[in-house]
């Protein structure tokens, strides 16, 4: 396959690439005066015609062509171009195999540049969302699993004249039916998005079988997914791991980001579960994102869960530093004289008020106490306690 190649009458008009193809080349084709997207598999391989091998290698290799092509006009049936609500899904327009080699065409889609939708306001994340949510309910209504969720397969697409982003969901080409995925061996994912049952199911550890693989891998996918596009980064775990699913097969749990509201941190969590079953459903994660502000980023008070935004007025804000020009929190400054050999305690409350007479207090000036009127016992000394209060002290 090369630039201006003919292939079952798409023209290609593009170098061929294997930039994130994985198993596949691709390029850009055109036919009847519309663009596509032509991936070219580089396997399998059907026998070619004259071929000299055995009939014992030809009919296996044509059993491994007739399971993949089966998987790939099963997954075409379900996933109709014309269904309704399908316009975030990219489907496929043509299947078919010329020589030994198979081929997939789909729609070209034209995509806007977004390197970091965690800057994006919080109803036009929720919206980014829940396109691609209600994509997924899609597949997993008709028990599809998408089966290599990650932000590679996402295109995110704003049209000229709206509002918000919306996000394309593409390459079904390793989607099966829930609980009937390909062997061990064939199936395919990415280990940084992958659940923990596919990992073990890949690396064949445990009793996983292919029952235990649903739609709730995708679920898991999806958690991770939504943490980055809220983030800019998915979540944490120690580093030996090598991937979030691997953690969490060993009984650790992932760090979740701070800044994320109550809700969504209890969301994503959920959606990471170890087991399956206990991951939420497509139904509660779009209505979770029916209230934009589930998507906003809080700075919270060191130490405790409560956003500064609850604290009281004119406390001024408090950031965690790690957000790029973030101001340190904001520590008071006491000052107590202790002098005199005194034991007093500092005490709360306002500060003591200064005489009329006296300059302005600060570091370097300190009011003296006024002298008893008539000579007697000394009075106790007390502590006096100045507070800086910031934005506070009247003018």
């Amino acid at each position: 396959m090369k630039n201006g190649d003919v292939i079952a009458g798409y023209r290609i008009i593009s170098e061929p690439t294997n930039a994130n193809g994985g198993k596949c080349m691709w390029a850009f084709a055109e036919k009847g005066g519309r663009q596509f997207f032509l991936k070219r598999f580089l396997e399998p391989k059907r026998p070619r015609e004259g071929s000299t091998a055995s009939a014992a290698s030809r009919r296996i290799r044509l059993e491994v062509c007739e399971e993949f092509e089966n998987r790939h006009r099963t997954i075409m049936k379900r996933l109709r171009p014309d269904a309704r609500g399908g316009g975030n899904l990219v489907l496929a327009q043509d299947f078919f195999h010329e020589g030994s080699t198979y081929y997939k065409v789909t729609e070209r889609i034209d995509t806007s540049s977004l390197e970091k939708p965690q800057a994006l306001e919080p109803r036009q994340k929720a919206v980014l969302l829940k396109t691609l949510g209600m994509s997924l309910q899609q597949l997993h209504d008709i028990d599809v699993v998408h089966g290599d969720l990650k932000p590679l397969n996402v295109l995110v697409q704003k049209r000229e004249g709206m509002a918000f982003h919306t996000a394309k969901l593409i390459d079904f080409d390793d989607a099966y039916v829930s609980r009937m995925p390909p062997g061990p061996q064939d199936i395919a994912g990415d280990s940084l998005y992958g659940a923990p049952e596919w990992r073990n199911y890949v690396q064949e550890e445990g009793d996983v079988r292919p029952e235990h693989l649903t739609t709730a891998v995708d679920i898991f996918a999806l958690g991770l997914m939504t943490h980055y596009y809220l983030t800019g980064a998915t979540p944490g775990h120690a580093a030996q791991y090598g991937s979030p699913a691997d953690a969490v097969n060993a009984g650790e749990e992932l760090t979740i980001d701070a800044r994320l509201s109550d809700s969504m941190r209890g969301l994503i969590r959920a959606m990471t579960a170890r087991e399956p079953g206990r991951r939420p459903r497509m139904a509660t994660y779009l209505t979770a994102l029916k209230d934009p502000q589930v998507c906003a980023l809080q700075h919270r008070r060191p130490g405790t869960s409560r956003p500064v935004d609850a604290e009281p007025a004119g406390t001024g804000p408090v950031t965690t530093g790690t957000e790029p020009g973030a101001a340190a929190p904001r520590t008071s400054r006491i000052r107590a004289n202790l002098t005199g050999g005194g034991s007093a305690r500092p005490t709360a409350g306002t500060p003591e008020p200064a005489p009329a007479s006296a300059p302005p207090s600060g570091p370097e000036n300190t009011a003296a106490p006024t002298p008893p009127a008539e000579p007697g016992p000394p009075a106790r000394r007390t502590s006096r306690v100045r507070i800086n209060l910031g934005d506070r002290r009247k003018p």
